[in-house]
């Protein structure tokens, strides 16, 4: 007999829950369906990833369609991804020309709203918040808001620099609270907050995970094996990161503060900071804990320095203004991490389709270059939306009267099935997408 569930129930513990991913026994996201009815398909999610900056002037291209589309070494990361790829040239956001600096050019990357200056914080409810408030009621987490760099308060060319530390707003003054500690991430998922030792959340669920073990296929079974090996995973490398004191939080305990001060600077191993990051993002998706999730990978206007690289001489910002050698070893480790994710989802089988097919990863920056240059914004979108946008596209709308960026945005609402007649200063989704 199969087990019917619905989405709100999870495997459970002391102070700790964890959420199913798709199984073929369970109706994981579905209500009750009648008898002879087909089971329900699994959600679409939304992924945007953004680094600041742009990219090097000479590298970022695609040639052709399809899996033989040929890529600028930026890219290339991406080679074996180009039939789940959309690459598109051409679109812009028109109030960022306005300030042509990293802050007016970033502030409204997701909502295309005007910016105030002078130090004021407004701009505009960013489309990640917009898919939140309509779809975030039917899991944990409306949204999950990641970064691997600390927001930065100060000013720079008359604008707040909030306006480059953040892209995702929940209203036209209050950017998004934005997680930067791979732990504290962990708990938004898993609720270990709440336990009363620091044990593993695993540990915590075990007895529950064991009885749902006896009710489902041998195919789930495994699933849910390689779905609980995941999750440990990932502990581990939280733990083992903490004792090393390279990442700037560790799990919290109830007998002292949440996190400790952070330490200045930037964490240390950048490497395994944004790795777990990338796969909280993954975990956030496959649990079904949120179907909205920004990873800032780093700060417009940032100074990580990448000394895994052999670049440790200049921080990011200043680095992209080069155009070297040194500038394109940073995009690739940058589209690694993008790669990276994309292979994690196209891995999860849900159903007849992917993870990968079910979502949509969009990868974006404020500029095309280091050189402030956003009368062409540089886009990848990964993904199938939920089988409703066909890959190996190479998109161009350079020459086109209506490129708005914010025409994308609404293609993507639209994948999530949001209607809307317009976002931002756009009226019309791109019909290609």
């Amino acid at each position: 007999m199969k087990r019917v569930l619905t989405r709100r129930v999870l495997l459970r513990g002391l102070g700790a829950s964890l959420a199913l991913p798709w199984m073929e026994s369970l109706r994981v996201w579905g209500q009750s369906v009648p008898a002879g009815a087909s089971l329900p398909g699994a959600p679409t999610r939304m992924a945007i990833l953004f680094a600041g900056c742009g990219f090097h002037s000479r590298e970022w291209w695609a040639k052709g369609q399809g899996a033989d589309m040929e890529l600028g070494k930026v890219l290339q990361p991406l080679n074996d991804l180009r039939d789940q790829m959309v690459f598109v040239r051409g679109l812009y956001n028109a109030e960022a020309l306005k300030g042509n600096i990293h802050s007016s050019q970033t502030g409204n990357l997701l909502s295309g709203a005007p910016l105030a200056s002078g130090g004021t914080i407004r701009s505009g409810t960013s489309v990640d918040q917009v898919a939140a408030q309509h779809v975030g009621q039917a899991t944990k987490l409306p949204s999950l808001v990641l970064g691997c760099e600390k927001a930065n308060p100060s000013i720079h060319k008359n604008y707040s620099m909030l306006y480059s530390s953040h892209i995702s707003w929940s209203s036209p003054t209050t950017p998004t609270p934005l997680e930067v500690y791979p732990a504290l991430a962990f708990d938004q998922l898993f609720g270990s907050k709440g336990r009363e030792t620091d044990r593993s959340v695993l540990d915590a669920v075990l007895e529950d995970s064991n009885d749902l073990r006896r009710t489902i296929s041998g195919h789930d079974q495994r699933t849910l094996d390689e779905y609980l090996n995941s999750v440990r995973e990932v502990e581990k490398r939280i733990s083992q990161a903490g004792k090393r004191g390279e990442l700037q939080g560790w799990r919290p305990t109830l007998t002292g503060p949440n996190i400790p001060r952070p330490a200045d600077g930037i964490p240390q191993d950048i490497v395994e900071h944004m790795r777990l990051m990338c796969d909280i993002l993954v975990l956030a998706f496959q649990t079904d804990s949120t179907r909205v999730t920004t990873l800032k990978l780093n700060n417009d206007h940032g100074a990580l320095r990448f000394p895994h690289l052999g670049v440790d001489y200049m921080i990011h910002h200043l680095l992209s203004h080069t155009d070297s050698d040194d500038w394109l070893k940073v995009n690739q480790f940058f589209l690694e991490q993008v790669a990276y994710i994309a292979r994690r989802m196209q891995g999860i089988q849900e159903g007849e389709r992917t993870l990968l097919d079910n979502s949509m990863v969009l990868l974006c920056s404020s500029m095309l270059t280091g050189n402030h240059d956003a009368s062409s914004l540089p886009v990848v979108l990964l993904g199938g939306g939920g089988g409703k946008i066909r890959g190996g596209q190479n998109l161009d709308y350079s020459d086109q009267p209506d490129r708005q960026m914010c025409r994308l945005y609404l293609s993507m609402l639209g994948k999530m099935g949001i209607e809307r007649t317009e976002f931002g200063d756009a009226t019309q989704p791109l019909a290609e997408v």
